[in-house]
């Protein structure tokens, strides 16, 4: 195709937008292994999550034979204030980069919570609302899952409680007002106002804290109120279900001008973007209707899928939640304050681990000022400010783009930007001073953490 015939920005119309989201679960011959209940390492139930989980959200986690769930109207009602978000051909990058490659970016950051997390934060506080909770309890890495969750809370009335990773409290408390000014209450974590961070700070004083350790606080809080929910922003089914509609969208916007796919690439710290961005693609694949390269891209300091094990773990550092069979660093694994807050999780979702594990998809590690330098090139041509999340898919997207230039191939290049980096600004400037570093764990420090995985 031309470039008169595919224009800067496709955008759908509301007719267009998904109705229904797609479960891949559904399609998987070999499914994600069940969660595990740890006390008695059963298969958990719908009654063993209800404690903790809304109990719609409970019955989504563990059904993986229906294909399709129907969309409320409510929720999609409320998607309508910035759904179907755009696909983007990045012309400006692919001229810079002077490849033959076609990139194409999904752009998630038109939002107020300035991520994807919205997708499913709304769909979560829907439920919680429907059942006639009183609020819910939660962990936010850089703050935009937080932040989502705050805005989907207010416009249904629900109390919002966020335990936010220590260092990412500290470093974006922009991200932290806006969540205030949504109503929520936020909280430092390792915090010394639950039982499990006053014992975490115990065990590892000074401790930047880790979404494993948000993790333990949201849950612990939730159990200890009446009324009260825990909603996860990631990892889990139900949260790669909720977000099938980005992928949904942007499938729809490529046949509409008929361009397949060849490489699709998205971050990952616990799997909602990237599990949401090609589940419909893995279905094809799945169905063997079509083939994709499918690229996860990780920190090089948190790498759970390229150098973390495929087993049994929580997935929290308190030990207190069901175990996932996952990629894992290790539930103690605490990682470095590297400044992509959302990519600082040991594990990784069941479903993305399983499909990784069947070879559907590959893995990258990439260090944090290569993704600075990758965010700095794509910000100067294409106008957005990355979040140092979605700038590891950018870096590979640009490697790929880059391997098309040696070749002379004209690969259709998708990859999923998962939102804006203007509250990320800290980071930006530790970049701009020279001030950033590369932390990549030891074999041994993965060693340690990985000794203690349960027995099941």
């Amino acid at each position: 195709m031309n470039k008169t015939t595919i224009p800067y920005k496709i955008y759908l119309d509301e007719q267009e937008m998904p109705k229904q989201w797609y479960n891949v679960r559904a399609d998987m011959k070999k499914k994600p292994a069940p969660l595990l209940n740890p006390a008695t390492l059963q298969p958990m139930t719908v009654e063993d999550l209800e404690a903790v989980f809304c109990t719609e959200l409970a019955k989504q986690e563990l059904d993986d034979t229906t294909a399709y769930f129907d969309i409320p109207e409510e929720i999609r009602n409320f998607y309508k204030m910035y759904r179907p978000s755009p696909l983007v051909r990045a012309y400006c990058l692919e001229e810079k980069l002077g490849t033959p490659a076609h990139i194409y970016y999904k752009f998630e950051g038109n939002n107020t919570s300035g991520s994807h997390k919205l997708n499913s934060a709304i769909a979560q506080a829907y439920y919680a609302k429907k059942q006639g909770l009183k609020g819910v309890t939660t962990e936010t890495g850089a703050g935009q899952w937080g932040t989502a969750l705050s805005m989907a809370c207010s416009y249904f009335d629900l109390d919002c409680q966020v335990y936010m990773v220590k260092c990412s409290y500290e470093q974006k408390p922009f991200r932290r007002e806006v969540m205030r000014t949504y109503g929520a209450t936020v909280t430092p974590s390792p915090s010394m106002i639950t039982e499990i961070g006053r014992k975490i700070n115990a065990e590892f004083p000074g401790t930047t804290g880790s979404l494993g350790c948000a993790i333990s606080e949201a849950v612990e809080a939730e159990t200890k109120q009446e009324g009260y929910r825990y909603v996860l922003g990631s990892v889990l089914a139900q949260v790669l279900l909720h977000q099938s509609v980005i992928g949904l969208e942007t499938k729809t916007a490529l046949d509409k001008y008929g361009v397949k796919a060849d490489v699709i690439i998205g971050c990952a710290g616990g799997g909602s973007n990237l599990g949401g961005l090609i589940s419909p693609f893995v279905g094809e694949m799945l169905r063997g209707e079509n083939d994709y390269q499918i690229i996860a891209v990780e920190p090089a300091s948190c790498p759970s899928l390229t150098r973390g094990k495929y087993a049994y773990d929580f997935c929290d550092t308190g030990k207190v939640t069901p175990l996932a069979k996952m990629y894992t660093l290790g539930s103690e694994f605490i990682p470095s304050a590297n400044h992509a807050g959302g990519l600082r999780y040991h594990g990784m979702s069941s479903i993305v681990s399983e499909l990784y594990d069947q070879g559907l998809l590959e893995a990258r590690s990439v260090e944090q000022t290569e993704v600075f330098k990758a965010a700095e090139q794509f910000a100067r041509v294409e106008g957005i400010l990355p979040a140092p999340e979605s700038s590891h898919a950018i870096k590979v997207a640009i490697d790929e783009a880059l391997r098309c230039k040696e070749t002379g191939e004209e690969k259709n290049i998708v990859f999923g930007l998962t939102g804006t980096g203007y509250f990320d600004m800290v980071a930006y400037q530790k970049y701009n001073d020279g001030e950033m570093g590369d932390y990549i764990p030891t074999d041994e420090e993965l060693a340690k953490s990985l000794a203690d995985l349960p027995q099941t």
